[in-house]
């Protein structure tokens, strides 16, 4: 089953009082549009993202945007239902269920995305959405403030987020309804006009939307990377030959060398060491459990795309990657003119900042196999933490 990702962040957020667009806006380090996007591109479920962003900013898309081989960056609309139109124009043709996930929810967990996948492949369409918990009720404008007009049976009512996840055939038909001048406060508005049942997820608390100056502050200060009680930590290590005819790659970036080292996938040890470093922090096994190398399927796979599921496995686990360290132990050669381009692509795959992400490199003084030149090896540590909890309220009006 393939599964597509559309993220709407094709507007500006005014309501949040900031001088550019709220997505773009960085919370523990990270833009909130950045964290979106990572939960989506380190799901092991989504095969691609699209996202659809203010023109402006697909005209020059930021950096560790660009860098992501399976996102898509589209110019959004002057509404949400312009930019997700923009955005499903450009979902593949192979594409059997779509999702369409805010910008502004960067705090969407693998587990709910998993769950509203599921739902849609089982019953064509599904949004998460979490049950009222409060009496609720429906105003009218009045003379000095608004008046109460009816009490609403809260049993009935349900507080909308996304991700709306669909079988394509009926966004489709949800889409179309939009361009015909249809207005659709959401994707499953228009589907529900357009004659199709859409079932409810239960959504998620953490999942806030951030709106206000004060949903930002209660997010960044949530997000404050921090040790606390919740912290967990984790080790890693890997070893492999090296041998002529092969690549050496080390985080995902290959290094001019005249040997490589020898495996089942491209043997990267940077990332099978971080992978199962993270891995064990969640204790959910390691790189043999959940890629073992008797599967043909990781015959000279990327350990990039590795570390990403792994990073999805962590995060449906319920943690939030907080920070790695790697130290590569190999004779030549010197890898200090990468180790740049190692933290960002090694960041990209776990979704969390380049800052917290740490690589060092030694030599063995000659000692032993690594020392003659005739293997590399990586130890690494993680530390990952229970993801946050937020919470806010609402009022119905009318």
């Amino acid at each position: 089953m393939h599964v597509t990702a559309i993220i709407a962040a094709g507007g500006v957020g005014r309501r949040v009082g900031a001088a550019i667009p709220k997505q773009l806006l960085e919370i523990g380090g990270r833009t909130m549009l950045e964290r979106t996007v990572s939960a989506f591109t380190s799901h092991p479920r989504i095969a691609d993202v699209i996202v659809a962003v203010p023109a402006e900013v697909a005209a020059a898309p930021p950096s560790w945007l660009s860098r992501h081989g399976s996102v898509r960056v589209v110019a959004g609309g002057l509404r949400r239902q312009d930019s997700v139109a923009a955005a499903f124009d450009r979902v593949p043709a192979a594409s059997d269920i779509v999702l369409v996930h805010d910008a502004a929810r960067p705090f969407v967990s693998a587990d709910l995305i998993g769950r509203c996948i599921d739902a849609a492949a089982a019953f064509g369409g599904a949004i998460a959405a979490l049950p009222a918990s409060d009496t609720v009720k429906r105003v009218v404008a009045g003379d000095a403030a608004p008046v109460i007009d009816a009490t609403l049976p809260r049993e009935s009512i349900y507080l909308a987020q996304t991700p709306q996840a669909f079988q394509r055939a009926v966004l489709s038909a949800a889409v179309e309804l939009g361009r015909s001048g249809v207005e659709g406060t959401d994707e499953a508005s228009l589907a529900e006009r357009a004659g199709h049942a859409v079932r409810v997820v239960e959504g998620d608390p953490a999942n806030v939307k951030i709106t206000t100056p004060e949903d930002l502050e209660n997010a960044q200060r949530k997000s404050a990377p921090s040790l606390s009680e919740t912290a967990r930590v984790g080790i890693g290590y890997d070893l492999h030959r090296l041998v002529s005819g092969r690549p050496l790659v080390l985080g995902g970036v290959t290094i001019p060398f005249e040997k490589g080292a020898d495996g089942h996938s491209d043997a990267d040890v940077v990332c099978h060491a971080i992978t199962d470093a993270i891995l064990g922090a969640a204790c959910r096994g390691d790189i043999g459990v959940h890629f073992p190398d008797s599967d043909p399927q990781w015959k000279g796979a990327s350990s990039v795309l590795l570390l990403q599921r792994a990073a999805g496995v962590v995060r449906e686990a319920g943690y939030d990657i907080s920070q790695v360290d790697v130290v590569v132990i190999l004779e030549r050669p010197k890898i200090a003119p990468f180790k740049d381009a190692i933290r960002r692509c090694l960041a990209d795959a776990l979704g969390i900042a380049i800052e917290h992400v740490s690589m060092k490199g030694k030599t063995n003084e000659g000692v032993d196999a690594i020392g003659r030149g005739e293997a590399i090896a990586a130890h690494a540590v993680a530390v990952i933490q229970r993801s946050s909890f937020l919470r806010s309220s609402f009022i119905v009006h009318r």
